[in-house]
């Protein structure tokens, strides 16, 4: 099968759509299918041989971050050449309803079409701006899928329809058998807890996370955070007692294997977010990677963790709880451990295997109903006049 894949957010910027963009276009070449994907990317950006850039990105407020998109007539006219290219099977969108490349390529598209929807923001200012636009492009999608509970509901409450859930995948071997790296390793006097994300976003938590560390920091002197991710360090250390600044080990983005690298070493996962998003992809990760996973207790993360049975939770927003959390599982090493190996087998239901699979049935169904479209070459010309 020929497929497109098209990623709104830039490749320039690691983020959850683009890696998850970028899996299953590996899955689905590792599985025989000839796939491009269509992204935002500098000139100058290292590609993937899959990958085609639709031009350099532009930084626009979205879902309560930033997110670097690409959008207008030039960019119109760079998607209906590459669908031209590609004569593709199917098409699959990603995040049709942002102002990007995917809602170009939403219009665009004149066979079998596929979205997926990852938000889960119920007061999104593109959406209310374009949505009388949108309308005629998801008329066209034949497939909807949401990657959680959350993003289907927004998709009922707001799109319009329904929407199949296949979650966000994860190649959980990959951290499972990821080799540990003895300076984030922990030890009983100086255990080590992780946080992974762009620090300086709101919605990432690490400040509920550094509001806690003083409570922790009391209780053990020793605690070591790691945080990964890009970022300003004195932004978020401005005014910190130096008991916290002290404790905090700041190691700036890393790359995948670092990452698979990292939670297998740590002794605990914290994911602080207070809102905003409607997976957890990082709690999968984590999970597969062994690490006790510690998340605040909004919607999203509810879900990925069972409720608790996967990992440990606290009330959002709430440093306080967080502390007595982590205080607890870190006296309680067989707790932990068994804390770990249950998020262990949970993040199976997110591997590649299952959610690759399920994605590709979609396909299969799509272009099973789709009627086919003639080829421009095979159109022949009507005629409105009799020929003698």
């Amino acid at each position: 099968m020929r497929i497109g894949l098209v990623s709104p957010y830039s490749f320039d910027v690691p983020g959850g759509v683009q890696l998850h963009v970028r899996d299953l276009a590996e899955y689905l070449i590792a599985h025989g299918h000839y796939v491009e994907v269509l992204a935002p990317a500098e000139p100058a950006t290292p590609l993937p041989p899959y990958v085609v850039s639709a031009g350099s990105a532009l930084p626009v407020p979205y879902n309560g971050s930033v997110a670097r998109l690409t959008f207008g007539p030039v960019t119109a006219g760079r998607v209906t050449r590459w669908m031209e290219r590609g004569r593709f099977d199917v098409v699959h969108v990603h995040e049709p309803i942002s102002p990007s490349v995917s809602m170009l390529a939403m219009w665009a598209a004149e066979g079998p079409l596929v979205a997926t929807f990852h938000t889960s923001n119920t007061r999104s200012r593109a959406l209310l701006a374009v949505g009388p636009m949108l309308q005629p492009g998801l008329e066209k999608l034949m497939g909807r899928i949401a990657v959680s509970g959350e993003a289907r509901r927004f998709v009922r409450d707001h799109i319009g329809g329904d929407a199949v859930i296949i979650p966000n995948g994860v190649y959980v071997d990959r951290f499972a058998d990821a080799a540990p790296t003895p300076r984030w390793q922990g030890t009983n006097e100086r255990p080590t807890i992780a946080f992974l994300g762009r620090i300086e976003e709101p919605r990432k938590g690490l400040h509920v996370l550094l509001d806690a560390m003083p409570k922790m920091l009391a209780a053990r002197p020793g605690l070591r955070l790691l945080i990964a991710g890009p970022g300003d360090p004195k932004a978020v250390l401005d005014g910190r007692p130096d008991a916290v600044v002290a404790a905090c080990e700041f190691l700036g983005p890393i790359s995948d294997a670092e990452k698979q690298s990292f939670l297998r070493s740590v002794d605990c996962y914290i994911a602080p977010n207070t809102g905003g998003e409607s997976f957890g992809i990082i709690l999968v990760e984590a999970m597969g990677a062994g690490a006790a996973v510690v998340a605040s207790d909004i919607k999203a993360f509810r879900a990925v963790l069972d409720d608790g049975w996967a990992g440990a939770l606290f009330a959002n927003e709430q440093p306080g709880e967080l502390a007595d959390v982590v205080l607890d599982l870190l006296a309680q090493p067989a707790d932990r451990a068994q804390l770990a190996g249950q998020g262990a087998r949970r993040a199976h239901r997110f591997d590649w295997s299952r959610v690759g699979a399920d994605v590709y049935s979609v396909y299969e169904t799509v272009c099973a109903a789709a009627i086919p479209v003639l080829d421009k070459s095979e159109v022949r010309p009507i005629r409105w006049w009799r020929s003698n």
